[in-house]
């Protein structure tokens, strides 16, 4: 009996000196918001994990600001299921209009502590959960699903005819347990809430002071991408790759009109560098990519005949069947548009059946010129060191001394052409 009064009274002592352990609905008071826009690839899929692992390190709130189709190539259920293993409370926000949580985006609004809508959002379908491929055990994900809404505590319907639900419909089935304009507006209306964790209860504390009459000892932290991984996340379409494609091929195609290697020849390297990766990540059909680039070599090829012929059409024709089949099975809402496909065909008519073409007979035309003053007297207008404008023949020609710099004013003779320059010499006795 002695025993138990003693430590209902040190019990007391410790209350009133403060020095009770905190129960596990202890508040969280920073609050990491994190904006997953877009299809989940491969760099956007791994900068959620980092911000999910920092919010368990410093135990923060984290919200999800989402807006989604779904995944590209990536585990739904997985990366949904790490947000329902998270230790600290996720809580996901679609927002603002019109952004959607379709696919693994309505996974994540199962899964999450508490999720909520912002009005003219959509919630669903569910279907596709990955956007390049649809195939999917029904059966089995909603099992899934019902086990994450019991878990949670909520009273989501998840038996629902699959389609896209207003942000009023997702709130009647409960699928969104609140409403919110904005992320400040979310964490005042959320704020006082206990959400279930696998850590246990956690009672939110999440009220933004926006008035001077008001308390908030919130800490807001807001993350982004990072310019490289924007970038990558910005190319990881199919899309953005049939552009970084079809660019590529033109500036490398214009690179083999020209002397040398320059600014083209360098753009289309780094461009076709970035469809490299971007194939690493975007599923397409090979056979349909080789129809592509087998389309643009056939085209390139006139060209170089400095003609308009059978190859260009073939050559078109195939283009344009690549084109289509290289990003057939992509799902709708990142399929290549068709008005996209027939601009790049049109364009690619213009550009190698006329624009090339004609460029490369003109600089014909002016080699050919070129050619013809071989041994003439000109005179530098300017000093070439090594190279500088020389008139010749009653024109302007781009000169080049092969033997140190040579002064304005100087008689020169042309010795030779090396593409589009002349080479000259200093004409032997002209004093300058």
């Amino acid at each position: 009996m002695w025993r138990m009064r003693r430590a209902v009274l040190l019990s007391f002592v410790l209350v009133a000196l403060g020095l009770m352990p905190e129960p596990a609905s202890a508040a969280l008071t920073t609050v990491d918001i994190v904006e997953v826009r877009g299809p989940l690839d491969r760099p956007l899929v791994a900068y959620l994990e980092e911000r999910i692992d920092e919010a368990e390190r410093g135990m923060h709130v984290l919200v999800l600001q989402l807006d989604t189709p779904g995944t590209l190539d990536q585990d739904a259920v997985g990366l949904a299921q790490r947000i329902f293993d998270a230790r600290v409370p996720v809580i996901v926000w679609v927002g603002p209009p019109p952004a959607r949580a379709s696919g693994a985006g309505l996974l994540f609004m199962y899964a999450s502590s508490l999720a909520a809508v912002s009005p003219g959002s959509q919630t669903g379908p569910l279907l596709p959960l990955d956007l390049a491929d649809g195939s999917v055990d029904l059966l089995d994900l909603r099992a899934t699903i019902d086990g994450w809404v019991a878990a949670r505590g909520k009273e989501t319907v998840t038996d629902w005819n699959d389609r896209p639900l207003t942000a009023s419909e997702a709130r009647h089935r409960d699928i969104a347990q609140a409403a919110a304009i904005s992320v400040p507006d979310l964490l005042g209306k959320i704020d006082g809430r206990t959400v279930k964790t696998p850590a246990g209860p956690v009672t939110l504390q999440t009220n933004v002071a926006t008035k001077e009459t008001e308390v908030g000892e919130v800490t807001l932290r807001f993350h982004d991408l990072g310019p490289i991984r924007a970038v990558l996340h910005a190319i990881s379409n199919p899309s953005s790759l049939y552009l970084l494609l079809v660019l590529a091929l033109a500036a490398l195609a214009f690179e083999l009109t020209q002397p040398g290697f320059g600014f083209a020849g360098f753009s289309g390297v780094f461009l076709l560098g970035l469809a490299v990766y971007s194939l690493t990540v975007v599923p397409v059909s090979v056979p349909g990519l080789v129809l592509l680039v087998g389309g643009v070599g056939l085209m390139v090829l006139d060209v170089r005949l400095r003609r308009l012929g059978f190859a260009t059409g073939t050559g078109l024709l195939s283009f344009f069947g690549g084109s289509i089949l290289a990003f057939w099975d992509a799902a709708d809402p990142i399929r290549v548009s068709t008005w996209a496909i027939g601009l790049a065909v049109v364009a690619s008519l213009l550009y190698y059946g006329f624009g090339l073409t004609v460029a490369l007979q003109a600089r014909d035309r002016i080699t050919s010129t070129q050619v013809g003053l071989v041994g003439l007297l000109g005179e530098t207008r300017g000093e070439l060191s090594p190279e500088g404008p020389v008139y010749v023949k009653g024109a302007l020609w781009r000169g080049r001394s092969g033997d140190g710099p040579i002064p304005p004013g100087t008689r020169v003779r042309v010795r030779g052409v090396d593409g589009l320059i002349l080479r000259v010499e200093p004409e032997p006795g002209d004093e300058d």
